[in-house]
């Protein structure tokens, strides 16, 4: 425990330098596959520290890979924080708002990058002690599909790794907890489009056109019944219908309409029988109204699946460790949203799990929200909990 002690010491000396990066993130971000400027802000944040080698530009969409190597071998540890910001006015505000007209860190991936910066410098300024490989991996580009982790991953970024860990700061759990769930623990995602093309006409002769509004109508009324009817009660899946664009006059009968929607599932089996079924709906409609079907559907973010083994490691480290801050490591139940972490999840065993975030006066809004903020222990939290992980992981080496 030599180590984890040593970790926890200089984390608690280097809080205010957390927090410090972090607001600077925030007041600065930049949306998926944009990340020029954060990416330069990191690789020159290691210039002064001692790790073995900082790969930029990782996976051709500014990734950066940072390695650390212990003084005796052991374990390939990976570890990832990702970085980019969303599309939303902030309107928390704070003093530290984003400058940014338009772009906000709404999900604290500005958090994930100040912790897991510092925790980089540390358990490099400690490798010495160290059994083994960490694998720093910041990760661009995780909120908007394809997503950031592919293009890092078909670059080589798992190569030799053992196994991966991530932590989500979340703004609805409570501050002071870490959370975890082993197996299926955050949905897939899917994305749906179609356009049903029917024939326009005179609001007053309905007979001489085919209305494509009454269609898609019939449509999205149907695929309600996918998840009461063709859906297995102990499982679970959702379809949200997020755009009707029928807008017209109201004496119009439309000749085309654009129906967009979002499919979430907590198993593979379920993603493809729910895809089956809304196909099968939207290739009727040619059958019952006699228009015409231009469809195409999108698997992207699979169902996240934490490692049993790797999670019962996570959960022993992290109680074993005693972190002061941390009242209780609690298991979670599933969690609705997608992540694309869930692709390192399918290629190495690994565990990817929550500290709570709930700030500490006002309301607590949820992820990917205007007003959205974090309890910034949580920051602190997050290193210490990481730090501990990884020194698991160096005492269970094989030297």
């Amino acid at each position: 425990m030599m180590l984890l002690d040593e970790l926890m010491k200089k984390i608690d000396e280097k809080k205010d330098r957390i927090i410090d990066i972090r607001r600077y993130l925030h007041e600065h971000p930049e949306l998926s596959f944009q990340e020029e400027e954060t990416a330069k802000y990191i690789a020159d944040f290691y210039k002064e520290v001692p790790v073995d080698s900082v790969e930029t530009n990782f996976g051709g969409e500014r990734g950066i890979v940072v390695t650390i190597k212990g003084s005796k071998p052991g374990k390939t540890i990976a570890i990832r924080a990702d970085f980019d910001a969303l599309p939303i006015k902030e309107e928390t505000g704070l003093p530290f708002a984003s400058k940014n007209e338009g772009v906000m860190h709404a999900c604290g991936h500005d958090g994930h990058t100040a912790y897991m910066l510092v925790l980089a410098e540390t358990l490099a300024e400690y490798k010495e002690q160290l059994k083994g490989t960490v694998r720093v991996i910041h990760q661009p580009a995780e909120e908007t599909p394809p997503g950031g982790a592919i293009g890092m991953i078909k670059a080589g970024v798992l190569n030799g790794v053992d196994a991966i860990i991530g932590i989500h700061v979340m703004s609805n759990m409570k501050t002071g907890h870490i959370y975890y769930r082993s197996g299926n623990t955050q949905t897939g995602r899917s994305y749906f489009k179609l356009v049903v093309q029917g024939r326009g006409g005179h609001g007053s002769s309905p007979h001489l056109a085919n209305d494509a509004i009454v269609a898609a109508c019939s449509f999205v009324m149907n695929l309600q019944t996918i998840v009461s009817r063709r859906i297995n009660p102990f499982d679970m899946a959702s379809i949200t219908i997020g755009n009707f664009d029928g807008k017209g006059s109201f004496n119009v009968i439309k000749d085309s309409v654009t129906i967009e929607g979002d499919v979430r599932t907590m198993s593979p089996e379920t993603r493809e029988l729910v895809e089956t079924e809304v196909r099968a709906f939207s290739e009727g409609l040619e059958k019952s109204y006699g228009v015409k079907s231009i469809f195409e559907y999108h698997n992207d973010y699979p169902v996240l699946y934490n490692d049993p083994e790797v999670t019962e490691h996570v959960r022993k480290a992290l109680e074993q460790a005693a972190i002061p801050e941390v009242e209780s490591v609690l298991e979670t139940p599933p969690q609705p949203p997608s992540e694309d972490f869930a692709y390192y999840l399918q290629k190495v065993p690994g565990c990817f799990f929550y500290v709570g975030a709930i700030p500490e006066s006002g309301e607590a809004y949820p992820h990917h929200h205007p007003k959205f903020d974090i309890n910034e222990k949580s920051l602190i939290i997050s290193a210490k909990a990481m730090a501990a992980v990884v020194a698991s992981y160096s005492d269970d080496s094989e030297a």
